[in-house]
């Protein structure tokens, strides 16, 4: 799978949740700004609590347009053996029951699931646990991520 695929399939998902995130606050917007909601007494609180929605829709379409920056200006790093998992690594790994999962390591805002039709991918920010658990492991390590009274165990496959 290729690294530069992936991180297109990231930003086109993220512009999709921009548009969403921005059309949310302008609705928000209109409501608490409508005629229809402008308080009658102190208990009206309509429009106080669409402005409220507005201001939170309008925060999350700021945190999606930073991470679609912060995805355009990231170029995934060929590999090196020495440094192990990075930022940009694709790892293959497997769990205890032999299934293999596919993680693409990115920056912030990112953490989707991508499919090319073949094969899945999850991408992981790597303040993520388990990405966290993955830096700087090679082929052949184990990881392994503490998720309340559950650890999981993995075993890194391979990585591109």
């Amino acid at each position: 799978m290729d690294k530069s695929w992936l991180q297109q399939q990231v930003l086109a998902r993220l512009a999709e949740d921009l548009a969403q995130a921005e059309e949310a606050a302008r609705a928000a917007h209109e409501s608490a700004t409508h005629e229809e909601n402008i308080a009658e007494n102190k208990y009206d609180t309509l429009g106080l609590e669409a402005a409220y929605l507005a201001t939170g829709h309008a925060r999350r379409a700021d945190a999606i347009r930073q991470a679609m920056t912060s995805w355009r200006q990231f170029t995934p790093r060929p590999r090196h053996a020495s440094t192990g998992i990075q930022l940009g690594s694709l790892v293959w790994l497997i769990d205890a029951d032999d299934r293999t999962h596919a993680f693409f390591l990115g920056p912030d805002g990112g953490s989707m699931k991508v499919d090319d039709g073949a094969q899945s991918v999850q991408v992981l920010s790597t303040q993520a646990p388990l990405a966290k658990a993955m830096l700087g492991k090679c082929e052949g390590d184990d990881v392994w991520v503490q998720g309340g009274a559950t650890r999981q165990t993995f075993e890194v496959l391979r990585v591109h």
